[in-house]
Protein backbone atom coordinates (compact mmCIF):
# COMPACT_ATOMS: atom_id res chain seq x y z
CA UNK A 1 0.00 0.00 0.00
CA UNK A 2 1.72 3.53 -1.09
CA UNK A 3 1.98 5.51 2.10
CA UNK A 4 3.22 9.16 2.40
CA UNK A 5 3.86 10.78 5.44
CA UNK A 6 4.95 14.45 5.75
CA UNK A 7 7.01 16.06 9.00
CA UNK A 8 9.10 19.25 9.74
CA UNK A 9 6.64 21.81 9.60
CA UNK A 10 6.12 23.84 12.68
CA UNK A 11 5.82 27.81 13.27
CA UNK A 12 8.36 30.74 12.85
CA UNK A 13 9.13 33.76 12.08
CA UNK A 14 8.88 35.59 8.81
CA UNK A 15 12.37 35.21 6.73
CA UNK A 16 12.86 32.05 8.93
CA UNK A 17 13.62 28.64 7.39
CA UNK A 18 11.98 24.82 7.43
CA UNK A 19 12.70 21.66 6.17
CA UNK A 20 10.21 19.19 5.43
CA UNK A 21 10.18 15.46 4.95
CA UNK A 22 8.42 13.15 2.67
CA UNK A 23 9.14 9.28 3.65
CA UNK A 24 7.29 6.66 1.76
CA UNK A 25 7.11 3.43 1.18
CA UNK A 26 4.60 0.06 0.04
CA UNK A 27 5.82 1.75 -3.88
CA UNK A 28 8.83 1.65 -5.80
CA UNK A 29 9.03 4.95 -4.71
CA UNK A 30 12.56 5.58 -8.05
CA UNK A 31 9.46 5.02 -10.60
CA UNK A 32 7.05 7.96 -8.81
CA UNK A 33 7.70 11.99 -9.31
CA UNK A 34 6.42 13.32 -5.92
CA UNK A 35 4.99 17.03 -5.48
CA UNK A 36 4.83 19.19 -2.46
CA UNK A 37 1.42 20.98 -2.40
CA UNK A 38 -0.36 23.40 -0.34
CA UNK A 39 -3.16 24.45 0.92
CA UNK A 40 -4.19 27.31 2.96
CA UNK A 41 -7.47 27.75 4.96
CA UNK A 42 -10.12 28.75 2.16
CA UNK A 43 -7.99 28.81 -0.42
CA UNK A 44 -7.71 25.90 -3.10
CA UNK A 45 -5.00 23.61 -2.99
CA UNK A 46 -1.60 24.42 -5.31
CA UNK A 47 1.52 22.79 -6.24
CA UNK A 48 4.57 23.82 -4.83
CA UNK A 49 7.05 21.97 -6.11
CA UNK A 50 7.51 18.50 -7.46
CA UNK A 51 10.24 16.72 -8.88
CA UNK A 52 10.76 13.82 -11.14
CA UNK A 53 11.89 10.20 -10.60
CA UNK A 54 15.93 10.47 -11.44
CA UNK A 55 15.99 14.44 -9.43
CA UNK A 56 17.24 15.81 -12.31
CA UNK A 57 13.90 17.58 -13.17
CA UNK A 58 11.62 19.98 -11.13
CA UNK A 59 9.15 22.10 -11.24
CA UNK A 60 8.40 25.24 -8.76
CA UNK A 61 5.74 27.57 -8.49
CA UNK A 62 6.47 31.06 -9.12
CA UNK A 63 6.22 32.16 -5.77
CA UNK A 64 8.62 30.28 -4.19
CA UNK A 65 11.27 29.86 -7.18
CA UNK A 66 14.48 30.90 -5.36
CA UNK A 67 13.32 30.23 -1.85
CA UNK A 68 12.31 26.69 -1.78
CA UNK A 69 14.46 23.86 -3.09
CA UNK A 70 13.23 20.07 -3.73
CA UNK A 71 15.66 17.35 -3.70
CA UNK A 72 14.80 13.46 -3.33
CA UNK A 73 16.74 10.69 -2.27
CA UNK A 74 16.02 7.37 -3.89
CA UNK A 75 17.94 5.09 -1.70
CA UNK A 76 15.85 6.02 1.29
CA UNK A 77 12.42 6.68 -0.69
CA UNK A 78 12.18 10.21 0.60
CA UNK A 79 11.33 13.85 -0.70
CA UNK A 80 12.92 17.34 0.99
CA UNK A 81 11.36 20.58 0.77
CA UNK A 82 13.64 23.17 1.77
CA UNK A 83 12.19 26.34 2.63
CA UNK A 84 14.26 29.85 2.84
CA UNK A 85 13.28 33.33 3.60
CA UNK A 86 9.73 32.42 4.38
CA UNK A 87 6.65 34.41 4.05
CA UNK A 88 3.18 34.57 5.74
CA UNK A 89 2.18 33.75 2.69
CA UNK A 90 3.32 30.76 2.66
CA UNK A 91 1.69 29.41 5.64
CA UNK A 92 -0.77 26.55 5.12
CA UNK A 93 -0.60 22.22 5.55
CA UNK A 94 1.90 20.77 3.32
CA UNK A 95 0.88 17.56 2.07
CA UNK A 96 3.11 15.58 -0.82
CA UNK A 97 2.08 13.29 -3.30
CA UNK A 98 3.45 10.67 -5.87
CA UNK A 99 2.18 9.88 -9.00
CA UNK A 100 3.59 7.16 -11.86
CA UNK A 101 3.02 9.12 -14.75
CA UNK A 102 2.74 12.78 -14.59
CA UNK A 103 6.38 14.90 -15.34
CA UNK A 104 7.10 16.97 -12.34
CA UNK A 105 5.32 19.95 -14.18
CA UNK A 106 2.03 18.18 -14.91
CA UNK A 107 1.84 16.73 -11.73
CA UNK A 108 2.41 20.69 -10.01
CA UNK A 109 0.01 22.12 -12.16
CA UNK A 110 -2.65 19.33 -13.01
CA UNK A 111 -2.84 17.92 -9.61
CA UNK A 112 -4.42 14.60 -9.26
CA UNK A 113 -1.72 12.17 -8.37
CA UNK A 114 -2.26 8.36 -7.31
CA UNK A 115 -2.00 9.28 -3.63
CA UNK A 116 -1.83 12.08 -0.94
CA UNK A 117 -0.01 12.16 2.34
CA UNK A 118 -2.18 13.60 5.27
CA UNK A 119 -0.40 17.20 5.69
CA UNK A 120 1.75 19.04 7.81
CA UNK A 121 1.26 22.09 8.57
CA UNK A 122 3.75 25.64 8.11
CA UNK A 123 2.59 28.88 10.05
CA UNK A 124 4.64 31.66 9.56
CA UNK A 125 4.28 34.70 11.71
CA UNK A 126 5.01 38.16 11.04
Amino acid sequence: QLQLVESGGGLVQSGGSLRLSCATSGFRFDYYAIGWFRQAPGQDREGVSCIGVSGRTTHYADSVKGRFTISRDNAEATVYLEMHDLKPEDTGTYYCAADRRMSPFKLCVSGGPDSWGRGTQVTVSS
